[in-house]
């Protein structure tokens, strides 16, 4: 079940199944939805889930939401630590069914959901103990529900993307000139 641990792979998977659910809706609904997002980020065949494997990987998202939603990093700390608790082993190398070397750290007999938890919870982990809370956000736009890991060498990324920046700028532009006559 479990590919190489990478913390890029893994912290790309955090922030996209985190953004399952915005605004526009939850696209983490079925076991067909949750089988497609795993095959979309390298799984292999067979990628076989049910309606328990659905909800505890909603559970997991919102409480991946929680760490980059708050502004309390004691708060976001806690709950990195709690799935880290909950669902991290002692990391091993494996080679198995002829994959290459690679690390895991989730128990060999993990579900899904603590496969995932455990990546998830190390790739913050490590990415909060490298580049610190401020790297982890929602976009700045008000009506996005979108988180993000900032990439950027000074950390002054704010939006998801293109689209809500510009819609956030006209709307202060807007906002300062007033009403229109």
């Amino acid at each position: 079940m479990e590919v190489g641990l990478s913390t890029g792979w893994s912290a790309s998977i955090t922030v996209d199944l985190v953004n399952t659910a915005t605004h526009s809706g939850d696209r983490l609904r079925t076991t067909d939805d949750l089988a497609g997002f795993l095959r979309s980020h390298g799984e292999s065949e067979p990628v076989t889930v049910d309606a328990d494997d659905v909800s505890a990987f909603r559970a997991l998202r919102e409480r991946l939401r929680a760490v980059f939603e708050t502004d309390d990093e004691m708060q976001a700390a806690r709950v990195v630590n709690e799935l880290l608790d909950a669902h991290a082993t002692r990391p091993y190398l494996s080679n198995h069914d002829g994959a290459p070397w690679h690390l895991h750290a989730s128990a060999a007999d993990a579900d899904w959901a603590g496969w995932l938890g455990a990546r998830t919870a190390l790739a913050l982990a490590l990415i909060i103990s490298d580049g610190g809370f401020r790297r982890l956000r929602r976009c700045a736009a008000g009506d996005c529900a979108v988180v993000l890991l900032d990439t950027s060498r000074n950390h002054t990324r704010r939006f998801c993307s293109p689209t809500c920046a510009t819609r956030t700028r006209v709307a202060a532009h807007r906002a300062r000139r007033g009403p229109v006559s």
